[in-house]
């Protein structure tokens, strides 16, 4: 599992490669707080190589979009699979999330 952090103009996109569980939430936690701390305030995560998202890593991001937003900025979710998709719909969390397709998708949404 890896992070990527990577800059489209003033936003700050952050793809996850693999799973997103207990084991690794908080280095993704860091990292998006370092981008948020850096002065970045529109903050993309592409799930397009992720599998797996448990839990614990719902929760990290339903705190990171709430921090997010109180700092004035604005979270995309983009690239989520079938299976991920049905989660956050289950989950209700689709309501939280503005979720996109594609990342090209969720950079134009901003």
């Amino acid at each position: 599992m890896s992070f990527t952090i990577a800059k489209q103009g003033d936003v700050s996109i952050v793809a996850i490669d693999g799973q997103l569980i207990v084991s690794n939430r908080q280095e993704l936690k860091q990292k998006m707080l370092d981008e948020l701390e850096g002065g970045a305030r529109k903050i993309l995560v592409d799930f397009s190589q992720t599998g797996y998202i448990d839990s614990s890593g719902l929760g990290v991001l339903v705190s990171l979009s709430k921090k997010i937003r109180e700092q004035g900025g604005a979270l995309r979710l983009a690239g989520l699979n079938e299976d991920l998709r049905t989660l956050f719909e289950l989950t209700k969390l689709d309501t939280l999330f503005q979720i996109s397709d594609t990342r090209a998708q969720a950079l134009a949404s901003f």
